[in-house]
């Protein structure tokens, strides 16, 4: 019985049988059975599909998925509890970025302390950049209604601290390896992710996003928690515009 799932997954994402096996590094005789005859591939190989096709592996494979071990794994992405930004280690949110090799993506509104606090970032993203990492920084539409309603919720004017940053990072605009969009959805969470390390600054109605709780996670193959946050990132990248 052939495995409908990937299949689906397959078109929904517009890749092949042979984009995967090159990105997993299999023969695409392989893939193919994995699709026409519904084998499954060894859990390394499985995670691997998964990322590639942004779903969970336990989709794609249920009879694979042991709970226990993944409780367990998504439990050992957890590294700490912050009760709120400022309870963070001041060198973490540096660190973060200077520590990246591959990625660095940004989700907030305005995220103003980190530009303004650690106003070298700028110089390091530009370093990273020209050192292949890519740079991803989502910010909110000054213009738009989420910005709009998101000020009046917490009392403050949410559309200049957004313009503020905008400011603060414009040397950034227009280099190689740095992109830099706007978005104009509900913001529940403003993510710090370099790589496989990511800080998630949750959001409470009525309140700044300084005084919310962060979570310090640690990507762990297995585990769903990291990835859970990584694939809203990726789906406010999609709808969000470039900045001209």
């Amino acid at each position: 019985m052939g495995n409908e799932r990937l299949r689906a997954a397959l078109v929904a994402q517009g890749v092949s049988p042979a984009d995967v096996a090159e990105r997993v590094r299999v023969d695409p005789k392989t893939v193919e059975r994995w699709i026409t005859l519904g084998r499954t591939p060894y859990r390394a190989h499985r995670w691997a599909v998964a990322k590639l096709l942004d779903v969970d592996a336990g989709y794609l494979w249920p009879d694979t998925q042991d709970e226990k071990l993944t409780r367990e794994a998504s439990a050992a992405e957890f590294v700490a509890f912050y009760p709120n930004r400022g309870a963070v280690p001041a060198p973490l949110w540096a660190d973060l970025v200077a520590d990246a090799r591959e990625e660095v993506s940004l989700l907030v509104y305005a995220g103003l302390f980190w530009f303004d606090a650690y106003p070298h970032i700028v110089d390091t993203l530009i370093a990273k950049a020209d050192a292949g990492v890519r740079v991803r920084l989502l910010l909110g539409d000054p213009d738009g209604e989420a910005i709009a309603a998101r000020g009046v919720e917490e009392g403050i004017d949410m559309a200049g601290r957004v313009r503020l940053t905008l400011n603060l990072i414009r040397p950034l605009h227009g280099r190689d390896g740095i992109e830099i969009r706007l978005h104009g959805t509900t913001l529940y969470a403003s993510l710090y992710r370099a790589d496989g390390v990511m800080l998630a600054n949750t959001h409470v109605y009525g309140a700044p996003a300084a005084h919310s709780p962060v979570l310090h996670l640690q990507r762990v193959p297995g585990g769903r928690l990291f990835e859970h946050y990584a694939r809203s990132y990726e789906r406010v990248w999609d709808q969000a515009r470039e900045i001209r």
